[in-house]
C-alpha cells in the first residue's frame, strides 16, 4: 500500500535483461539466446544459471534462501557485526578488506527469502534471480562492512525484479525505491519485501515498490499507471515519493544490459534521473554472455559494445585536456578481492560491475 496508509512498500523498471541459461519447461540447459531472438518469443522459457539443478518440471513460484553475514548498521558496529545471540568479530587485512573466517559459516547469518520462478517467459525474466545481482550483492555487502557510504541514503533500483538488491541495501539505507514494470513482477517484488521485513530490524527504513517503465518519461506523473485494477494505485507514485526519489544518491541495476533497444531505453531514463535533483552514482552489474554471431562470424557478448558506447573514461578525457560535458562516465570496479558473502551461487568471472556518473554542463 502507499505511504501514509499504513505500510511502507516498493516498485521496479522493465527487467528485460540478459539470460544465463535457456530451459524449455522442466529442463535445465546451458545454451544462450542470441540478441535478436529473445524479445520476439514471449512464450519461450528461459532459466537463470542460479537455478540449474532445479526441481524437475517446476514452473511455479519457489522460495530460495540466500545467507550472508549480518552487515553493521552504524559506525560503532563497523568492525563488529552483531546478530542473533552471538557476536562475530570482523578482521581487516592490510588493505582494509574484510577477512572472513573460513572454519565455518558465521552463526549470525541473515537468511534472505526470495520468492521467484525457476523458469519464465522472456518478458517476465524479472521473476528470476540472476548471477549479476548476486555479485553486486556481494559488492554492496562489502561496502556495508567496510564503509558508511550507504548509511542513511535514499536509493533507487532500476529493473529490481525480485527486489533482492534493494531489500539488502534497506538494512542501512533511509529509503529504497524498487522499480520495475508489469503486475506479476511488481506483485512478486512486493511479496519479497514483506517476506524479509525482519531484515530491517529496529532500523527505520521506508521501502517502496513502484512502477517505472523506461519507455515513459521521468519523473512519472503522480498517480498515473499502465497497470490495471487495484494494482494501478498500489504501485503508482505520489508527488512526495517522486520528490524523495529525485534526491536519491545511489542507483542500482543488475542484469539489465541485453538488447540494444533496452540499453537505449535505460540510458534515456538515466539521462533524466541523473541530470535532475541530487548528484547520483549508479552501480550497474552485467554478465557478458557470449554467443556466436552470424553477422560478425565471431563470438560476441550481446549488447556489451552498445552499452560501452554510452560511457566515457573521465581520466582519459582529462589527460587529453578535454573537459567532459553532458555525458556518462564509467569506471569498472574490481571485485576479485571481495569475499563471496553469499554462498548459494558460483561467482565465475563473466560479471562486471560499473560505477557510472552523469556529467552535465553545471557539474
Amino acid at each position: 500500500m502507499h505511504k501514509g496508509k499504513g505500510a511502507n512498500v516498493l516498485g521496479r523498471q522493465p527487467r528485460l535483461s540478459g539470460f544465463i541459461s535457456l530451459a524449455m519447461e522442466g529442463e535445465c540447459s546451458s545454451s544462450h539466446p542470441s540478441s535478436s531472438n529473445g524479445a520476439d518469443e514471449p512464450d519461450h522459457q528461459v532459466m537463470s544459471e542460479i537455478h540449474l539443478g532445479c526441481p524437475p518440471f517446476s514452473s511455479g513460484l519457489h522460495i530460495s534462501h540466500f545467507t550472508f553475514p549480518c552487515p553493521p548498521v552504524s559506525d560503532a558496529e563497523r568492525l563488529r557485526c552483531v546478530g542473533g545471540e552471538i557476536e562475530q568479530n570482523i578482521d581487516l587485512d592490510e588493505d582494509g578488506d574484510l577477512v572472513l573466517t573460513r572454519k565455518g559459516r558465521p552463526s549470525n547469518n541473515v537468511r534472505l527469502k526470495i520468492q521467484h520462478k525457476i523458469t519464465s517467459s522472456i518478458p517476465s525474466v524479472g521473476l528470476q534471480v540472476w548471477k549479476a545481482e548476486l555479485v553486486l550483492a556481494d559488492f554492496l555487502l562489502h561496502k556495508m562492512f567496510t564503509s558508511s557510504d550507504f548509511d542513511g541514503v535514499v536509493a533507487l533500483e532500476l529493473g529490481a525484479g525480485t527486489g533482492l538488491l534493494g531489500i539488502l541495501l534497506a538494512h542501512v539505507a533511509k529509503t529504497v525505491f524498487l522499480t520495475d514494470r508489469g503486475n506479476e513482477v511488481l506483485d512478486n517484488c512486493y511479496t519479497n519485501v514483506h517476506l524479509n521485513s525482519q531484515i530491517f530490524g529496529d532500523h527505520q527504513v521506508s521501502v517502496y515498490v513502484r512502477e517505472l517503465d523506461w519507455n515513459n518519461q521521468w519523473p512519472p506523473i503522480p498517480g498515473s499507471s499502465q497497470l490495471s485494477g487495484g494494482e494501478r494505485y498500489k504501485f503508482s507514485w505520489s508527488e512526495e515519493e517522486i520528490d524523495e526519489a529525485m534526491g536519491a544518491s545511489i542507483l542500482l541495476a543488475a542484469d539489465v544490459i541485453y538488447s540494444d533497444e533496452l540499453t537505449d531505453a535505460l540510458f534515456n531514463t538515466l539521462q533524466s534521473l541523473m541530470s535532475q535533483g541530487f548528484p547520483k552514482v549508479l552501480y550497474l552489474a552485467l554478465e557478458k554472455r557470449y554467443n556466436f554471431s552470424l553477422s560478425d562470424l565471431n563470438v560476441v557478448a550481446n549488447g556489451y559494445s552498445h552499452f560501452r558506447s554510452y560511457l566515457k573514461n573521465e581520466e582519459e578525457l582529462r589527460h587529453a585536456g578535454i573537459r567532459p560535458s553532458r555525458c556518462f562516465v564509467g569506471e569498472r570496479n574490481d571485485y576479485e578481492s571481495i569475499p563471496q558473502y553469499i554462498r548459494e551461487y558460483d561467482r565465475g568471472n563473466d560479471v562486471e560491475i560499473w560505477q557510472i556518473k552523469h556529467i552535465s554542463a553545471t557539474n
